[in-house]
């Protein structure tokens, strides 16, 4: 029973995070005619929060590592609230790329911690399947973010839209409250600065360091793919609205099955082999989007989403495993390259769509699979999960 809880919470957690972080991307056309922005412009909706959370997270483990899990987490989901209430009051782009980046500054204490949670709480090979509970519930999140959005701005418009993402982040902010046992196994920190050493020697293992760079890449290839493929598709001749727009993240749901998978694949092939392999089916995927058919364009993303977030879920729980120290700290510096890569992935794009349409966002997003590809067969060694494991 005390597990199923636990379960339940960790996918709360998960849940409300994406549900808020990727919310504005079914709105991207509108919001561009609204403002009277560019493609770039409003892409900073998404860009200034995913920048806010590179840049707290290593923080927000350090900080973790001396208050414990829980407290950190349920804190950070109520006060998640007031920001996006505040995204529905802005006044004009300036002010609700500021709140954004705000809500920004809130979303790791929930999700890294809640990775660390898992990691230090569970036997490894539970905590890989749990981890795959929270991506699975992230995905379903992820999608219901730019669904709903996309179909309420419909209805009772965009700043409606977020005040009902905050009524459900309040929902689940109290769920967790009731749901997520007391850490038990965890180690107090001495301190902060004992907690900022023990991050500084993550920078030294060349294991987690390919492992942030693979989490890098992953989320640029997410966020440029996502992103731009809403004004392709918003122009002719697919013209969808927000609400068709917001369908298309349906294929988010294919992470939310093929997580739930990761254990079995890493016992069957290894973490290696299994990411090999998966980057080059998501690369097949990006290729079909380049076909001039929407129901292909679909596929191409649901194959993308399926094979991303199963990457997402082996480098997570790689890094949970391997870390023998520190272990909210070294999950936040994965959460910091990993969100740099979507900052980076929200703009970096925008250069190759205004030269050259949705094939010039592809051609950069099928390079960064490749260097994917290439820190993965460098770098990662299964055993070395094993080891890290054991040293618990």
């Amino acid at each position: 029973m005390s597990f199923d809880r636990r379960r339940a919470a960790v996918a709360l957690a998960g849940f409300v995070t994406f549900i808020n972080l990727y919310a504005p991307q079914a709105l991207l056309p509108m919001l561009a005619t609204e403002f009277g922005a560019g493609a770039r412009a409003v892409s900073l909706t998404v860009s200034a929060t995913t920048f806010a959370v590179a840049l707290i997270a290593p923080f927000t483990g350090t900080v973790a590592d001396v208050l414990g899990r829980k407290r950190v987490i349920v804190a950070a989901m109520a006060a998640l609230v007031v920001p996006t209430v505040l995204v529905a009051l802005s006044s004009g782009l300036d002010a609700m790329v500021l709140w954004r980046f705000v809500q920004g500054l809130l979303l790791p204490p929930i999700f890294a911690v809640t990775i660390a949670y898992v990691g230090e709480e569970l036997p490894a090979a539970e905590a890989t399947a749990v981890t795959g509970v929270y991506l699975s519930a992230s995905s379903v999140g992820g999608f219901l973010g730019r669904f709903l959005t996309g179909v309420l701005a419909e209805s009772i418009g965009w700043r409606g839209a977020f005040l009902v993402l905050a009524a459900i982040t309040l929902a689940a902010a109290a769920g967790v409250v009731t749901l997520l046992p007391r850490e038990r196994r965890f180690q107090r920190s001495p301190g902060l600065a004992s907690a900022a050493r023990q991050m500084l020697r993550h920078l030294r293992n060349p294991q987690l360091l390919a492992t942030y760079a693979v989490g890098f890449g992953v989320l640029f290839t997410f966020v440029a793919s996502f992103t731009y493929v809403s004004f392709h598709l918003a122009a002719a001749p697919y013209n969808l609205s927000p609400t068709g727009l917001g369908a298309i993240f349906v294929t988010y749901l294919t992470g939310a099955v093929t997580t739930l998978l990761t254990g079995r694949g890493v016992a069957r092939f290894g973490r290696r082999r299994l990411v090999l392999w998966l980057t080059a089916l998501w690369a097949a995927g990006m290729a079909l989007t380049l076909l001039p058919s929407l129901p292909v364009i679909v596929l191409g993303l649901a194959l993308s989403a399926g094979c991303g977030f199963v990457c997402q879920a082996v480098a997570t729980g790689f890094v949970a495993i391997t870390a023998r120290e520190g272990r909210s700290s070294a999950v936040g510096l994965y959460v910091t390259s990993y969100y740099i890569g979507g900052s980076v992935g929200g703009v970096l794009p925008g250069f190759g769509w205004e030269r050259w349409g949705w094939p010039g966002a592809v051609v950069l997003v099928l390079a960064m699979l490749v260097l994917i590809a290439a820190f993965v067969v460098l770098f990662w060694r299964d055993g070395a999960a094993t080891a890290g494991a054991s040293a618990r």
